[in-house]
């Protein structure tokens, strides 16, 4: 869904709050303190109040809308931005596009990003698992960046300074990463994200040569390239996690410039829902996220 269809569908509040209340219950309205379905809708206030508990309520209570004052079409908005942007949308730029202050959308976008982490699927088939490295560009009054071309001597890989991310991709399927600390870059941390996020019982390992991969033939069927020497083996080889780390890399450089580590893990995740959605229409991921922001 674009910027156009959410100004000619939600042009109002109340269209806005009509359009949460059909995902959120349906027909029958239902009190979110006590569950009852005696309820009568308080029309000027756009809310409704329950003959139960008597207690007044609107569809944003309890979710992620709960206490914001700013108008659901410009939520509704910027959601439709950050669906569309395949590398990223930076909060300068978001805040010029809907005319909001940038700590507030800063902050809304962290809330909608929350919704966007809810996956609890298992990946099957061939998987292809690799870890990168991940940090900003350097500022002018900044410390030397790890990978500063006039840093020289500085190490590259995995003696950088830099945030280690793991991720595994199903081929032709979804991705699922997450940034991890210099300490679980072994054998058994790995062991149990694949155990958390791969059906191992129908799937097919493949990964580069790191050491920290070389048992994993106990739980699951294990094949691995060694890229000093190629990067594809027929059909062993791991483009598709590269091509990801490639999106999220310069995503991370090109629009946020930085990310601490801290919220990390939060813009990954934002990356491999868009990611994972690649396939879908435009309108039904935009129902999606306001569902998962409904229940979050």
């Amino acid at each position: 869904m674009n910027i156009i269809q959410i100004f000619k569908q939600f042009p109002t509040q109340e269209s806005c709050i009509k359009h949460l209340e059909k995902l959120r219950w349906g027909k029958t309205p239902v009190c979110v303190y006590c569950g009852s379905t005696n309820t009568n809708p308080l029309i000027k206030e756009l809310r409704h109040h329950c003959n139960n508990c008597c207690k007044s309520f609107s569809v944003k209570v309890n979710t992620i809308f709960h206490h914001t004052s700013i108008p659901l079409q410009k939520w509704f908005l910027l959601i439709s931005l950050m669906q569309k942007a395949k590398k990223g949308l930076s909060a300068c730029q978001a805040a010029r596009d809907i005319e909001i202050r940038r700590p507030t959308v800063w902050s809304m976008m962290h809330r909608i990003r929350k919704a966007m982490s809810n996956d609890n699927s298992l990946l099957s088939g061939i998987i292809e698992m690799d870890e990168t490295y991940v940090g900003g560009k350097p500022r002018k009054d900044n410390k030397k960046d790890d990978d500063d071309e006039n840093n020289t001597g500085s190490p590259r890989g995995r003696g950088t300074k830099k945030t280690a991310v793991v991720g595994m991709v199903e081929r032709g399927g979804n991705v699922k990463a997450k940034s991890v600390s210099k300490n679980e870059l072994n054998f058994m941390d790995f062991l149990k994200m694949i155990r958390k996020n791969i059906n191992v019982a129908e799937s097919l390992l493949v990964t580069d040569e790191y050491k920290a991969y070389n048992r994993m033939n106990k739980i699951i069927p294990h094949y691995s390239v060694n890229h000093s020497r190629e990067y594809v083996k027929g059909d062993i080889h791991t483009n598709t996690i590269e091509s990801f780390w490639a999106i999220l890399k310069r995503g991370i450089l090109g629009q946020f410039h930085w990310v601490s580590k801290k919220h990390l893990n939060a813009y990954i995740d934002e990356f491999c829902y868009r990611y994972n959605a690649r396939e879908i229409d435009s309108s039904s991921v935009f129902t999606m996220t306001l569902a998962n922001m409904l229940r979050a």
